[in-house]
């Protein structure tokens, strides 16, 4: 796979904003003063200090965090899951053609990872990190406790979570759907299939092995597989 076309150049200068403007006029882009003042209030809500802060990274922020990172370990969170429920209309889809990315939605338990961001030049890196994951406001920031591999709670961590009421949620899709929009579906920030395939990529590395992503992604590369079969050579010699 290629270089993250997602970096923290692009987002420190507004690219990620003017990409997903450019989608069309149904999509709102967050204000600057309307970023700082959802950053303020997640952080007046931190439930401990001292230390800096856990970010839990359950998709795209394990393979490419885009911040600094300190301390990284395996955790899970308890009464949510990873789900392909987050309508992309850029980035990684379009108006007429949109992807899917992760978000959490309630309801069982989700294993990923956690990143230390420290407390030094805090607000600095979650500017950043606000300015990749609420560049439209479509998720929800909430302060999960996080389990470590025994079970124990050690603490808590920023998370992003999907309301089934925002306007990006993409409702409850069928798996023939979902396989078909993550197979199909790319933009200015590369494709579904690379996001779904590096997710779980990215998952192996920290030992987690996550059986639904799994299963989408051996349809989708059988999907991938079946087009690519469909589109003639164009080396052949003609007979």
């Amino acid at each position: 796979m290629t270089g993250h076309r997602l970096t923290r150049e692009l987002l420190l200068g507004g690219g990620l904003a003017e990409i997903v403007a450019r989608s069309g006029p149904g999509v709102r882009v967050l204000s600057a003063a309307e970023r700082r003042a959802s950053l303020a209030a997640s952080l007046a809500e931190r439930p401990e200090h001292g230390e800096g802060v856990w970010l839990f990274a359950y998709g795209s922020l394990i393979w490419n965090p885009t911040i600094k990172v300190g301390e990284r370990r395996v955790a899970t969170v308890p009464g949510w899951h990873r789900a392909f429920c987050l309508a992309a209309r850029a980035g990684r889809g379009t108006p007429d053609a949109p992807g899917l990315l992760l978000g959490l939605r309630q309801g069982g338990a989700c294993q990923g990872a956690v990143l230390r961001v420290a407390e030094a030049g805090l607000e600095d890196e979650l500017d950043v990190l606000w300015r990749r994951e609420m560049v439209t406001g479509s998720y929800t920031p909430r302060w999960l406790p996080v389990l470590d591999p025994a079970g124990a709670v050690f603490g808590h961590a920023l998370a992003f979570t999907m309301e089934p009421g925002s306007p990006a949620f993409s409702g409850d899709l069928s798996e023939a759907e979902t396989v078909e929009r993550l197979a199909t579906a790319g933009g200015e920030l590369g494709t579904c299939a690379e996001y779904l395939f590096r997710t779980c990529e990215g998952l192996r590395g920290i030992g987690v092995r996550d059986p639904a992503l799994e299963r989408l992604a051996t349809l989708v590369e059988a999907r991938l597989a079946a087009r690519e079969a469909l589109v003639p050579d164009q080396t052949a010699p003609a007979t």
